[in-house]
């Protein structure tokens, strides 16, 4: 999923880079490339301070997002099981859901700290936007080898059911072969690293929203609650403990939990999800 909605589901005043910024992070993708990291400002138009100045703006929204779900407080104390379970790193392989810079991780990367400034978990968000399992397999072992996580949630699966062109016939990627996929990551971990896993389903769309959302309209990608559900049961026969998004954000999605573009969540359904995933993480944390 790859598309340019604001900081918080509404029209930001920084206008197209902010939008881009948001969800395109090539650092993850050619940072072995000389000069990639300084470069990125100029990549968006932005001059250094610019794109600083943006890059504080999402880490803001997250923690306003984490100041509000640790108002709840039995998400507050998930967070502090977690927390002194003592070192772990927990590594989340996702899409643009995941990779957004006010995502799920990055609420819950700024409630650790804000619950203990000195806590040993370390939070690696390999989200990457528009990629689907299949393009995610290639740098699996690699990406495994580099971080050793004791956690794994994976998050993927949304890209694998975008509909794509007129009147599309198929998913981009079939349920089988999605599953396939997402079992043999599970396993090239399993052989690697052994860490604990957690699945988190596909996110429900608002379809009516995402139909009429121009960049989609001009790339002509579709997305279907049905196929959502469809690889969401199938993950749930794969085993393991599942984070489902279908109950979180509803199906359709809720609207006050998705974007304008129908598909991205709003910063408050990036919060609901991060509160799911705050059940697993906390109750067996890979100790």
């Amino acid at each position: 999923m790859n598309s340019s909605p604001a900081v918080t589901g509404e029209r930001s005043p920084a206008g197209a880079a902010s939008r881009f910024l948001q969800y395109t992070h090539l650092d993850k993708m050619y940072g072995y490339l000389p000069g990639m990291h300084a470069a990125q400002p100029a990549i968006f138009g932005l001059d250094p301070a610019e794109y600083q100045a943006l890059r504080e703006g999402f880490a803001a929204a997250a923690r306003a997002g984490a100041q509000q779900l640790l108002t709840d407080t039995e998400a507050a104390a998930r967070v502090d099981r977690w927390s002194a379970a003592g070192p772990s790193t927990v590594l989340v392989a996702g899409d643009s859901l995941t990779d957004d810079l006010q995502s799920w991780v990055e609420i819950l990367r700024a409630a650790l700290d804000l619950r203990s400034s000195g806590h040993t978990v370390q939070l690696v968000n390999h989200g990457l936007s528009a990629h689907t399992t299949a393009m995610i397999a290639r740098s699996w072992p690699a990406t495994l080898t580099v971080t050793k996580p004791d956690v794994v949630v994976c998050a993927l699966g949304g890209n694998d059911v975008t509909r794509v062109g007129p009147d599309p016939r198929k998913t981009q990627v079939s349920p089988a072969e999605s599953l396939a996929n997402l079992a043999e990551l599970r396993r090239i971990a399993q052989t690697l690293v052994s860490p604990h896993w957690i699945w988190v389903t596909p996110a429900p769309v608002d379809e009516v929203r995402a139909g009429a959302f121009p960049a989609f309209r001009f790339g002509q990608s579709s997305w279907a609650n049905s196929d959502v559900q469809q690889l969401s049961e199938g993950i749930h026969a794969l085993g393991g403990p599942v984070v489902d998004l279908t109950t979180v954000l509803g199906v359709p999605a809720a609207p006050e939990l998705v974007g304008e573009d129908g598909v991205h969540p709003t910063l408050a359904g990036q919060i609901e999800i991060a509160r799911a995933v705050l059940g697993p993480l906390a109750q067996d944390p890979g100790r």
